[in-house]
């Protein structure tokens, strides 16, 4: 075996030690990517590399967009406008067998559009939706199951955080990602729902009907989520139409959420100063995370391993789609036994040469984006995958009394959707290109 390989591999195998013994990931990809770099090169080296590199990668504009979608995210969840789209979701469909489930998925689709976070959007409706779903009677594990997967949607539905920190590490073009992610994001919410048919049809006391609510309930539960639409529609439709850049979008989606949760009461000093505390956290944990992948890639590129393997991929003749199929199911593998944005930025350094060397009879751009839209799907799956699944450990958190392995149960049909839609993304690239090709 080639030394670089040999090197890579050493990196890779310690960074995984460190994880599994606890370290902050963004600490064990800073460490190994230090001491790999300096075993290439040497201590000075690293220093003046260290010494420019962490001012321009966090001075970098594109970045900004991270912490504007995060903040956000936080506060539409603490402006109540989740518990408004659930309602509205209700009142619509609410009173038909498992129809409540179905408003779920519905509103965690509606609430990714002005969140673009997983996490944020399945502990927003673990609070607003499991304890109405539990008053009509609906089976626990179902309940859940579907809260875990319809946070998934938070990503899935543009803008994603997740879709933004790939285009920055790939150098590409974040609106056309964006635009990339509707198609398969919109059918995400069409397979879950029909997973919630199938699941209700099957065992109709897993999802019994709920009561149809008044017409002044209903027509005030639609009155109410019209704030939240109007700001979905700006922000994405901003971005698709060219209006807005993706950071101009987000700071504008930041006032529209600000403006309703101030003029609603919903949002006192105390619950924004929540949201500014939150922002600033997670916007930390990012950018540590990125600073980790970014020194650990700068070992990885020292080493040349990446190249060499894309270079001896491509010799080999292998079938194009038979190594993407590999790579998908390694991001599956990994993505049950570590956190999705870790598992990504640790990756993208070898897979995403690899896939780019290949021969899909796609443009180079094109080929990019088609995997950018793959890698966000199973990054969904890996969320609610056994045996980690984040969503799932985050709902069984607010949940209890319900025990985690029958929250998975709940998951697994919904699992078997998210295989069949990512199987129709690999064999229909269209279906991720086709709006960017429209709208370029």
């Amino acid at each position: 075996m080639a030394p670089e390989f040999v090197l890579a591999a050493t990196g890779f195998a310690a960074l995984l030690v460190l994880i599994a013994l606890r370290a902050p990931v963004g600490l064990a990809m800073l460490l190994v990517g230090m001491g790999g770099y300096v075993h290439i090169l040497d201590w000075t080296a690293l220093g003046n590399y260290l010494k420019t590199t962490p001012y321009h990668l966090f001075a970098n504009y594109t970045l900004s967009v991270i912490p504007l979608f995060i903040l956000m995210g936080a506060l539409a969840e603490r402006g109540g406008l989740a518990r408004d789209l659930f309602a509205a979701a209700n009142a619509l469909v609410g009173r038909k067998p498992g129809g409540m489930a179905m408003g779920v998925i519905g509103a965690c689709g509606c609430f990714g559009a002005v969140c673009g976070s997983s996490v944020a959007t399945t502990a927003t409706f673990a609070r607003a939706a499991l304890p109405e779903l539990r008053r009509y009677g609906y089976d626990p594990g179902f309940s859940t199951g579907t809260i875990a997967v319809g946070g998934t949607l938070g990503i899935l539905i543009p803008p994603s955080v997740i879709l933004v920190i790939y285009a920055i590490s790939t150098e590409q073009n974040i609106a056309k990602l964006f635009m990339a992610a509707l198609i398969p994001g919109l059918l995400a919410i069409l397979f879950y729902l029909a997973a919630i048919a199938l699941i209700v049809r099957a065992r109709p006391e897993l999802g019994p009907p709920g009561e149809a609510p008044a017409p002044g309930e209903r027509r005030e539960a639609f009155l109410n989520v019209i704030p939240v639409l109007l700001i979905a529609m700006v922000v994405v439709g901003g971005i698709y139409g060219g209006v807005f850049t993706p950071t101009e979008s987000a700071a504008i989606g930041c006032i529209g959420t600000l403006a309703v949760g101030l003029l609603r009461g919903t949002l006192p000093p105390l619950a924004l100063r929540d949201c500014l505390f939150a922002t600033a956290e997670t916007t930390a944990m990012i950018f540590a995370i990125l600073l980790g992948a970014e020194v650990f890639n700068a070992f990885l590129a020292l080493s040349q391993a990446p190249d060499l393997l894309a270079l001896w991929i491509t010799e080999q003749d292998f079938p194009p789609y038979g190594v993407l199929a590999i790579l998908l199911v390694s991001y599956i593998i990994l993505g049950a036994v570590m956190d999705e944005l870790a598992m990504m930025l640790l990756t993208l350094p070898v897979f995403f040469p690899v896939v780019t060397a290949l021969d899909f009879g796609l443009t180079t751009e094109e080929t990019a984006i088609w995997f950018g839209i793959l890698v966000l799907v199973v990054v969904g799956i890996g969320l609610t995958a056994p045996p980690i699944g984040l969503n799932v450990f985050v709902v069984s958190g607010l949940a209890r009394d319900v025990p985690i392995s029958r929250i998975y149960r709940g998951v697994l049909p919904f699992l078997g959707m998210d295989l069949l839609r990512l199987g129709l993304l690999v064999a229909f690239p269209a279906l991720s290109l086709w709006l960017v090709q429209a709208l370029s």
